[in-house]
């Protein structure tokens, strides 16, 4: 069955390794027959910073509510037309990739000012305006699935469990827990190259022919077994019952291991 697709990219580079990695999955998808959206950052000059101009009609003039303003610009239709426009492709997508490389820990400031602007209250938080009711597992973008596909430069031991750098699994937990399964969205497991700044063109053309692969299953893959807020592991909605995963702190907890983590 034709699946629609958004593919966001970000790269000061039109010849980066993360450009090529997003033409891949453009073809690579269209090939398989589905629609692909793309919205290439840099390329389109979007605007990474979150200000008062973002919001044409205001309800307080005097005072910016970044909250209280997101929320009537969504509900009225009255964002600025990037963003709108940017909402419409998500809206429409059944599967968004984010795809971009792994600049100090994270993803590039323009990448998390798409996020920034885009996930309006009302859409991505404070839905059906219940405040934190409906958040990791349900909201705005439920139904959708997502995929974070990350290059580093570092190789792979540095981001394995006891890597210098960190499990990438929790660097990008911000991002796969926090910004994607927030509000809704079923997250696929990462897809990373590493060890990126040392490559020939074979290796390039390795990496590229493994995201081939992966994408060809890509809507069959099981998510990531995050704990839904609302299936009763979170009574208060806020903490984890003291029977789950009893002993465990930090990231780990909040994923599901198979029921083998219940006291």
């Amino acid at each position: 069955m034709s699946k629609n697709v958004l593919i966001v990219h970000a790269h000061p580079e039109p010849t980066s390794l993360t450009r090529q990695m997003a033409d891949v999955a453009d073809a690579a998808l269209r090939a398989a027959g589905h629609t692909v959206a793309r919205s290439d950052l840099h390329a389109m000059g979007w605007k990474a910073v979150v200000d008062g101009d973002d919001f044409p009609s205001r309800v307080d003039p005097e005072r910016l509510s970044v909250v209280a303003e997101s929320g009537h610009g969504f509900a009225t239709g009255q964002l600025t037309e990037d963003v709108l426009a940017e909402q419409r492709k998500v809206l429409a997508a059944d599967l968004v990739i984010l795809q971009f490389p792994l600049w100090w820990f994270g993803m590039p400031a323009i990448l998390k000012g798409w996020i920034d602007r885009v996930w309006a209250y009302g859409l991505a938080y404070g839905v059906q305006g219940a405040g934190n009711r409906h958040r990791y597992g349900e909201g705005g973008l439920q139904g959708r699935r997502a995929l974070v596909s990350v290059t580093t430069g570092g190789p792979a031991s540095d981001y394995g469990p006891r890597g210098i750098n960190g499990a990438l699994d929790e660097l990008l937990f911000p991002i796969t827990h926090g910004m994607l399964f927030y509000p809704g969205m079923s997250v696929l497991p990462t897809h990373a190259v590493y060890g990126t700044s040392r490559f020939d063109a074979t290796q390039v053309e390795a990496a590229k022919a493994a995201w081939r692969d992966r994408l060809a299953g890509i809507f069959d893959e099981p998510p990531i077994r995050y704990r839904r807020q609302n299936g009763g592991d979170y009574p208060d909605l806020h903490v984890l019952a003291d029977h789950i995963a009893p002993g465990i702190e930090g990231v780990r907890v909040h994923v599901e291991s198979a029921g083998a983590d219940r006291a």
